[in-house]
């Protein structure tokens, strides 16, 4: 009899889902469902990749001191707590495996990334979800769903795939509410999209209990090569590197990232363009009485009237070689996400929208 059996959690874990890249049938599909950044990479980031190809042979920074470095200078940030990872993802992961596991709790919000619950159950620990107030994270719900077992909170501000974000003054009311061994996980994956937000980093500075997760993978444009960060006390950071494998990044994606988070007009020029894009998405799909909340990352949450037309509107804006996202999934079975695109993706998308609202035999051309 076969006695070979995986870690508890394990077999409880529903695979993550990608958003769709493809459309059978269909060539040159737009894809607008993995938040992606439509201008790609700056041309510094491809250059340093280009470069890297030369020493391809050679083992990668194990330190990862070089990016480390560049990320510190840009956002005023102590180095030495600095880990990056394949990818924010892979920062989750080291925290669950750290802090959590059998016997432990881990929150996430009813909308909250699907990695949050995944990671849990990796660890053999519980996940635990909390309600949202009308797709905002609410402080208040996480307090009381916390526990003596409670190890870690994450939460996404802004959050995907909502959008949808909190204040600083409430972000720090619920780090100082937690119960003393619990750690509050501030997903930063969207925070450049933000003028002005630090995404949290001034609150790791003044608690213990904060650990901020960034990634390469939007504003960047760099999400094929899988380059996150976290920044958190030191201790937490010592911890973590203890779990981290010595060359976890390749040195062409250290090489990579670097350039990008030193073209700081480039990624100013990208936050430009979204939020120019995104009011004019938003406005559009209002003027068909299809609502979204105010988005503070690089999609658009679009409500549909019910379950059934945010399918079917997905099944024709395939047909139209466009490609959003059902997030069912994430609790919220009556929308689209629809990713920020350029300017032509974005008045295709609302094109076929229409389209799909009215009828074909009723659409002007926008």
């Amino acid at each position: 009899m076969n006695q070979i059996t995986p870690q508890p959690g394990i077999l409880d874990i529903t695979l993550y889902q990608g958003g769709a890249a493809h459309v059978a049938g269909l060539d040159n599909v737009v894809k607008l469902s993995s938040n992606e950044n439509p201008l790609g990479p700056s041309e510094a980031a491809v250059e340093a990749y280009r470069r890297a190809a030369f020493s391809l042979h050679r083992y990668p920074s194990s330190d990862h001191a070089g990016l480390r470095g560049a990320i510190a200078g840009i956002y005023d940030l102590d180095a030495d707590r600095i880990i990056c990872g394949a990818g924010s993802d892979e920062i989750i992961a080291f925290l669950c495996q750290a802090y959590a596991g059998p016997g432990r709790e881990v929150i996430h919000t009813e909308h909250g990334f699907g990695m949050y619950k995944i990671s849990a159950l990796a660890a053999g620990a519980t996940p635990v979800e909390v309600k949202e107030r009308e797709r905002v994270t609410d402080v208040d719900a996480i307090l009381a769903a916390c526990t003596d077992k409670t190890a870690l909170v994450f939460m996404a501000n802004p959050n995907n795939p909502t959008g949808t974000m909190i204040g600083a003054a409430e972000v720090a009311r619920l780090a100082d509410g937690l119960p003393p061994q619990a750690i509050l996980v501030l997903d930063g994956a969207y925070a450049e999209y933000v003028e002005g937000y630090d995404g949290g980093a001034a609150l790791v500075d003044s608690r213990q209990n904060v650990v901020m997760t960034r990634t390469f993978s939007k504003i960047y444009g760099l999400g094929g090569l899988r380059i996150g960060w976290g920044y958190a006390p030191q201790e937490i950071i010592d911890v973590l590197n203890r779990v981290r494998g010595p060359f976890n990044l390749s040195q062409a994606a250290l090489d990579a990232a670097e350039a990008a988070v030193r073209d700081t007009a480039y990624v100013a020029h990208c936050r430009t363009e979204n939020a120019r894009w995104r009011g004019w998405l938003a406005d559009a799909l209002a003027e068909m009485g299809i609502p979204s909340d105010v988005s503070c990352a690089n999609f658009v949450l679009a409500r549909l009237s019910s379950r059934d037309e945010a399918e079917a509107c997905d099944a024709y804006l395939k047909t139209q070689g466009l490609i959003v996202r059902l997030v069912a999934g994430y609790n919220l079975p009556n929308c689209l996400r629809i990713t920020v695109g350029d300017e032509s993706s974005c008045r295709r998308v609302v094109h076929a929208v229409r389209q799909f609202k009215e009828g074909p035999g009723d659409v002007t051309n926008i």
